[in-house]
């Protein structure tokens, strides 16, 4: 038995190590309480993270995770030549009115030949959520479908479940990261270092094309990718060309992959243009 001053200074260790040990799980405790586990294998996994909620009541950030293996990436909401975009299901949520999953500028992703469009590396894609009843936590369950490719592309799947209640988290600066990486929606001919300036159709030596106009940066290298209306156009990737005004850059693409029976007199397209650390999105329509 230890007994006077060094028994007193024994029990005093053990005391501080019970408390370090409390502080610690509490810690572990409070990190898993903002992030779901991961789900997945040694190709890909997902989870759900969890954001706060803005003073003046908007929607409580959230945000879908995918770790990738090095080498591998996956897709963009349009994949482009090839590919599957994610899939999300979140109806077995509770206490979920609305949510809206934003994209983070795309990279081109050659594969095969062909140009795709996608994350060739990790991703976290934020998540703006409206709850049914305010004030009152959201049950967010979702199950997640998507694809990862290396050589040869696998379908994927992730099954995540996360109460966000909108305090703090400690996903706050990646989720700021993700966010400000979503491109910035403008009008066709605005922006300040980056804009796309002028869009017109090109029907010379009987082609039917787009040609698109940017401003970017001196020496930058853009990315411009084009979507239709609705998910089931598939327009081709946009390509550097020459021909343009001094000053700018042109990119153009075939008017091809429009669904049967759509036209494309009048059809309002997306653009999203991509320069270094700035991303913008144009939606205009073709006359």
């Amino acid at each position: 038995m230890i007994t006077g001053f060094d028994g007193l200074r024994l029990t005093a260790a053990l005391g501080a190590v019970g408390i370090c040990a409390m502080s610690l799980i509490g810690a572990s405790n409070a990190a898993a309480d903002d992030a779901s586990r991961w789900d997945g294998d040694a190709r890909s996994a997902a989870r759900l993270i969890a954001g706060s909620s803005p003073l003046d009541g908007g929607p409580i950030r959230a945000g879908v995770e995918i770790r990738l293996k090095s080498g591998w990436h996956t897709y963009w909401r349009y994949p482009g030549d090839a590919g599957v975009p994610p899939r999300f299901d979140f109806s077995e949520s509770q206490n979920l009115k609305s949510v809206q999953v934003l994209w983070p500028a795309p990279q081109r992703i050659p594969e095969q030949g062909l140009v795709t469009i996608g994350y060739a590396a990790d991703v976290i894609l934020p998540l703006a959520i409206v709850p049914q009843i305010r004030g009152e936590p959201v049950k967010l369950r979702l199950k997640l479908d998507y694809a990862v490719c290396e050589t040869l592309c696998v379908p994927a799947e992730a099954k995540a479940e996360l109460v966000l209640t909108g305090g703090a988290s400690s996903h706050e600066a990646v989720l700021a990261a993700a966010e400000a990486r979503v491109p910035e929606k403008l009008p066709l001919g605005e922006g300040a270092a980056l804009a796309v300036k002028s869009v017109r159709r090109d029907t010379a030596g009987g082609r039917s094309r787009v040609l698109v106009d940017l401003a970017a940066p001196p020496a930058t290298e853009i990315a411009l990718f084009a979507e239709g209306p609705t998910a089931d156009w598939a327009l081709p990737v946009p390509a550097a060309v020459d021909g343009a005004p001094k000053g700018l850059q042109r990119f153009a693409f075939e008017l091809d992959g429009a669904p049967p029976g759509a036209s494309y007199d009048g059809a309002h397209i997306a653009l999203t243009a991509v320069a270094g650390d700035a991303a913008i999105e144009v939606v205009t329509r073709l006359d």
